[in-house]
């Protein structure tokens, strides 16, 4: 039998890691200050998007690459997957903008007129093109990481309401409370809005390109909608300001005036963990593995970065892809 292995942090970095270990047989106990998941930890305040090519935008090739191995994990761990791929859309002044996007990503392909409105019927009322990647998917964040944590626990992994660092082999998951152990990782802090508008009809995430930030809202279902995200550089945590609250909430109302009458359900903020390169890193401190750095890809490459710490673990894969040495 595989020695036990304790993971610091139940955020999704943890969970995932958790699944694919005790997927292999390896005993799990997990370690986590809250009893279960919420608002204190960053993957709470997440889109949920799988939207790889999206992301290739702006970030590097690993993140297109294993981020396209999301979708079908996270469907094989039982949660609800939408694929109903995501629409980019530019308000008319900024045209040039879906432009220059398009050079940037691929799996997408330009649509129009009737094409749009059987789409998205509400985007194209204000909207006479976009680009669709149909290719994508998006998940409720929160009800994955509660899926995981009960799948866990049913499975036979133990979860113990403590940060204290255990003797033996860990795997660090914290995000931000690592710090003091990896010097070049720092906070990104991203806001958020929930809004009910069931005047408002959307069936998959649609982004809408702006000059400062990336901003997108994606259907909860019910007439429920997540609004994000800023990107700023920050590691302040829960104080959404309200600069970034009027932006997002303009650039709702840009996308549909429905949603200038919708209810403001809930406002949040927090700071994602990221290194210089805003990409993953699997590091190892002694008996201790840190899985850190996911940036806002928390529920697209959590998947895949997870695999490769069981790999790292069980010896099938001593040089991971995103396994780093520790040079401090």
């Amino acid at each position: 039998m595989t020695a036990p292995v304790t993971i610091r942090g139940a955020g999704v970095a943890g969970l995932c890691v958790a699944t694919e270990l005790m997927a292999r047989g390896v005993p799990v106990t997990l370690r986590d200050p809250a009893a279960a998941p919420g608002p204190h930890a960053c993957s709470w305040w997440a889109g949920g998007m799988l939207a790889p090519d999206c992301e290739g935008a702006t970030a590097e090739e690993p993140v297109v690459r294993l981020g396209r191995e999301a979708a079908d994990w996270w469907a094989a761990q039982g949660v609800a997957v939408t694929r109903q791929g995501s629409l980019v859309v530019t308000l008319g002044r900024d045209w040039r903008e879906l432009d220059h996007f398009a050079h940037r990503t691929a799996g997408h392909r330009l649509v129009t007129g009737d094409v749009l409105a059987a789409l998205e019927p509400h985007v194209a009322e204000r909207h006479d093109r976009a680009l669709w990647f149909e290719n994508e998917a998006h998940i409720d964040p929160r009800a994955a990481l509660e899926h995981l944590r009960l799948t866990l626990e049913e499975d036979g992994a133990r979860f113990e309401q403590t940060d204290a660092a255990p003797d033996g082999p860990t795997i660090d998951c914290r995000g931000l409370a690592a710090q003091g152990a990896l010097p070049d990782l720092r906070g990104v802090k991203g806001e958020m809005v929930v809004l009910r508008s069931p005047e408002v009809q959307l069936s998959r995430p649609v982004r809408l390109l702006h000059p400062r930030f990336p901003l997108y809202i994606v259907p909860r279902g019910d007439g429920i909608f997540m609004l994000g995200a800023t990107q700023l550089e920050s590691g302040e945590r829960g104080r959404a300001s309200a600069r970034s609250v009027m932006e997002l909430l303009s650039a709702a109302y840009a996308l549909h005036p429905a949603f200038g009458e919708a209810e403001v359900v809930e406002i949040g903020a927090d700071a994602r963990p990221a290194f210089p390169d805003n990409l993953p890193r699997i590091t190892r401190k002694g008996d201790t593995l840190h899985v850190n750095g996911l940036f806002r890809h928390g529920f697209l490459l959590s998947p895949a970065v997870a695999r490769q710490v069981a790999g790292l673990v069980l010896r099938d894969n001593e040089r991971p892809e995103l396994y780093h040495e520790d040079h401090a």
